[in-house]
């Protein structure tokens, strides 16, 4: 269940060109959220803008009562939650949304983030590292080396990190789609596909490529996906994602799907 209630902000800091980083207090979100989720926030106290704007949950610290959101300046809502202080209070609603869901019979994790879809991964990885005895892989993507998100994070808490930049200055030149095709070919031996779960997150270009190698190669995806998010609950349709069994919120029903289950 969600509520709507005012988080103090404990930390508010530059990561990236245009990426922030809050950590904010709340006993409640912080100790019902999952890997996956988002929340509603608020980015003004007037009505312009007048909807709020969904933001994933970039990291849980349920011992500490916090969690961390991790957002890209690119809109008036943005630019506005950019303003807030240290020590100042947002407006949010949270924990929404479906998350990611781990299988107990895989041991191997592989996770996929293209661009600003790198928010969610870091709190899926600490949940996979300490509930599970999987081998966890990261795959991270960017337009260049600058706006590269939180590869020393990832390092921490996973196995092997692997980067590629559409400009060649970090890791592989090239996309992440073909980054996921060398690693499938090259790292992980076929034997191993079935017992391998992919998670992506990043635009519906890339997720849709992730799919269709997923399928290919018969390997269980999911992805989260980066619908536009009015009300967080179901209610406006305004984020409608078609699936074979028909249509659904990605809001409510989602943000995390299995890939299989999306009519690209």
């Amino acid at each position: 269940m969600s509520i709507q209630e005012k988080c103090r902000i404990l930390a508010h800091q530059k990561v990236g060109p245009s990426h922030y980083k809050l950590l904010l207090s709340s006993a409640y979100i912080s100790s019902h959220a999952a890997p996956g989720q988002f929340v509603n926030v608020k980015c003004s106290e007037s009505r312009d803008p007048l909807l709020r704007r969904p933001l994933s949950i970039h990291r849980i610290q349920k011992e500490l009562k916090l969690f961390d959101l991790l957002y890209e300046v690119k809109g008036k809502g943005t630019e506005l939650l950019n303003k807030y202080f240290v020590g100042e209070e947002i407006d949010i609603l949270g924990p929404l949304g479906e998350g990611f869901k781990i299988s107990p019979h895989k041991n191997i994790s592989v996770l996929i983030g293209g661009g600003i879809g790198i928010a969610p991964l870091l709190s899926l990885a600490e949940w996979l590292k300490a509930s599970t005895k999987n081998v966890i892989y990261v795959l991270l993507g960017s337009k260049s080396k600058i706006c590269l998100l939180c590869e020393d994070e990832l390092k921490k808490v996973t196995d092997q990190v692997s980067v590629a930049t559409d400009d060649g200055t970090r890791g592989r030149k090239g996309i992440i789609s073909d980054l996921l095709l060398d690693f499938l070919n090259n790292t992980l031996a076929e034997v191993h596909y079935p017992s391998c779960t992919l998670y992506a997150c990043g635009p519906r270009t890339m997720l849709k490529a992730v799919s269709e190698i997923a399928f290919q190669k018969k390997i269980e995806c999911q992805v989260s996906m980066e619908e536009r998010m009015a009300c967080g609950i179901g209610a406006c349709k305004g984020c409608a994602i078609e699936t074979k069994s028909g249509y659904k919120m990605a809001c409510k029903d989602g943000p995390v799907f299995s890939s299989e289950e999306i009519i690209w």
